[in-house]
């Protein structure tokens, strides 16, 4: 008799464990269709969700009441009374996304509907050592939350994109032997009192703009940031692709000339070599040094060394004929590299960003042109090619899916990362 009450008990258990997990589960779903798609009726929620009336309205009622939620007024009606207008209050946390480059730190703050609050950037002038960096970021971050009358405790988490070698699962940064004494996710989280999420920049340029910009509803997606370095972003049937090891992505790495210069990687010729900023930067210095003719000298007072990839793209912009020529010359081979992945990937769209994105035409037309050469018709007709709208906003706008999902592990059944 006892032991079928225990049984009796357990079972009872089991049924409302159930129940709780799947309430936690479409409390998770209505939170991923809220923070992707904006505001939505309880009608709709049901209709998305395929749950009845009562139960998104109980939902509705404990997320408004924990502060999550909010009443955003009566919507359009399609026949009938006019429905309730629900979606995330934006107040209601925020989202501190970090970009942490070779040459500076921008930190942005967002709230819950991904509306920029503030943001504030830095060079690393200075930043000699490693707590230099950190406890720069620190400041930068406690000093945007002062400015805007914002508790940390408000505060979500912090989304870290940093360049190089990056083992998000581990947290480790290959790429800066300075940070090999403890992984750096580690680092961050001793100076941040909230979850840290760390990811490769160009890999969170590509979320940004699946979720932002050009490459939003799309799931096969190229995103490639050419500024110091060229690297890639691949979306695959909508999710950020990683491979084995995380370390995807390493398009400025592809071999291109056999006889070309030494890379710092270790290898001869590959694409970072010849068509990214740096490489520009050096052609330029180069060329000018044996008595090329162009503004690009006027425009940095005689010293070469203050050129840099931007100071290229102004004077190809006012009709330099050397500055075209540099650009000409990086988009035949950005073209070769293009086709190759054209040819692997059969993308519907590549969007180019980064600091050469800002060259526009100039970079693209030649890329266009040689990609004539270079790529089978049928798949070239397949694939669009774009220039970035988000700009250099995309990385810090790759950081918030990428927090909000991980605070409140939306995965892919109830809120995709991507589309």
């Amino acid at each position: 008799m006892t032991q079928g009450k225990k049984e009796t008990k357990k079972i009872t258990e089991t049924k409302g464990n159930a129940q709780y997990t799947k309430k936690s589960l479409l409390i998770k779903q209505v939170i991923g269709i809220f923070y992707k798609e904006g505001l939505k009726t309880i009608a709709e929620l049901c209709e998305i969700t395929n749950n009845s009336v009562p139960s998104l309205t109980s939902i509705m009622a404990e997320l408004s009441e924990k502060g999550l939620v909010k009443n955003f007024g009566i919507g359009a009606s399609k026949g009938g009374r006019k429905p309730t207008l629900y979606g995330l209050n934006p107040e209601a946390g925020y989202v501190v996304g970090i970009e942490l480059s070779r040459k500076y730190t921008r930190v942005g703050l967002f709230n819950l509907h991904n509306e920029p609050i503030a943001t504030i950037s830095e060079t690393l002038e200075g930043l000699n050592t490693n707590n230099n960096i950190f406890q720069g970021l620190k400041k930068q971050c406690d000093t945007l939350l002062k400015d805007n009358h914002i508790e940390e405790s408000k505060v979500l988490g912090y989304g870290i994109t940093i360049p190089g070698l990056i083992d998000i699962r581990k947290g480790i940064s290959y790429s800066y032997p300075q940070f090999e004494d403890k992984p750096i996710k580690e680092k961050f989280a001793e100076i941040f009192d909230k979850p840290v999420f760390i990811e490769h920049d160009t890999k969170a340029m590509a979320v940004g703009e699946s979720w932002f910009g050009l490459a939003k509803n799309k799931s096969n997606v190229l995103f490639i940031n050419i500024g110091s370095g060229i690297g890639i972003g691949i979306i695959i049937n909508g999710e950020l692709y990683h491979g084995n090891s995380g370390f995807c992505g390493e398009f400025g790495h592809i071999p291109m000339n056999p006889d070309g210069e030494l890379c710092y990687c270790g290898k001869i010729g590959c694409l970072e070599t010849i068509a990214s900023g740096t490489a520009l930067v050096k052609k330029s210095q180069e060329r000018i040094s044996k008595g090329k003719n162009t503004i690009i000298t006027r425009n940095v007072n005689n010293n070469i060394d203050k050129i840099k990839l931007k100071t290229i793209i102004d004077a190809a912009q006012s009709g330099d004929l050397f500055a075209i020529e540099l650009l000409e010359e990086a988009g035949e081979y950005l073209a070769k590299g293009i086709s190759i992945l054209i040819h692997l990937f059969n993308p519907e769209t590549i969007i180019i960003g980064g600091e050469m994105a800002d060259a526009g035409n100039l970079i693209t037309d030649p890329i266009q042109q040689k990609l004539n050469k270079y790529t089978m018709l049928r798949l070239k007709q397949d694939t669009s090619l774009k220039l970035s709208e988000l700009k250099e906003k995309a990385g810090l706008m790759g950081t918030l899916p990428m927090v909000v999902h991980n605070v409140f592990e939306l995965n892919q059944e109830n809120g995709s990362l991507l589309i």
